[in-house]
């Protein structure tokens, strides 16, 4: 049904922890799904180890910083299963861009500090080339404020930050205690703790982007 990229130019933005809690909600959802993880720590794949969650039975690794064999098996991948997520790494363009040749969603995590909204600015450049080079409107593009403090002046402020670049947001992604405790056991937050803030914010998130891919 879908290719979805999960990128950006800076780590710790929340990439990762964002392809593996949507995979597990569109699981829930009905949908077989395929995560790719072409981010050469594979810390997706790591996740997935440490437990026998939904993530064991979905997470794939891509040989390091190799577009090509991304190419081929998010292709492969879109055969069997309804949707593909594609975690991309932070210090390979060329991955990244490759990703976002094949997707018809890109997501685009940005934190609340200024590095992390420059980044975004690089990131965004490499997925309005992809329209480019594609002659298309795809992928889509949507930016999806991460790791947000709501306390604070900058998480506050997130969001109208990234409606000034010019393109839509998506519901925001908390930065809560509990992500990083599903991790450990190796399971997405709606197994760990179904019905928690935190789950709810990724349902909210994964309901938001069916209706983009599902159009």
């Amino acid at each position: 049904m879908a290719i979805i990229a999960v990128a950006g130019r800076k780590g710790g933005v929340g990439k990762s922890t964002i392809a593996g809690n949507l995979a597990g909600e569109f699981v829930s959802m009905g949908y077989a799904v395929a995560l790719l993880d072409a981010d050469p720590q594979h810390s997706l794949a790591t996740w997935a180890a440490q437990g026998t969650g939904v993530l064991a039975a979905c997470v794939e690794s891509i040989k390091r910083g190799d577009p090509d064999e991304l190419r081929a098996r998010a292709r492969a991948a879109e055969k069997a299963a309804d949707l593909v997520l594609i975690d991309t790494p932070p210090g390979m363009p060329e991955v990244t861009a490759q990703a976002l040749l094949l997707a018809d969603l890109a997501l685009l995590p940005c934190g609340p500090s200024p590095l992390d909204l420059f980044a975004l600015k690089e990131a965004l450049s490499l997925a309005l080339h992809a329209r480019a080079v594609r002659g298309s409107k795809k992928p889509r593009i949507r930016f999806v404020p991460s790791k947000i403090l709501m306390g604070t002046t900058l998480g506050r402020g997130l969001a109208s930050s990234l409606e000034r670049m010019g393109k839509k947001v998506l519901p925001a992604i908390s930065q809560r205690i509990a992500l990083a405790q599903a991790v450990e056991l190796g399971f997405t937050i709606g197994e760990y703790a179904p019905g928690s803030p935190s789950h709810e914010e990724f349902h909210r998130l994964a309901k938001a982007i069916d209706k983009i891919v599902s159009r």
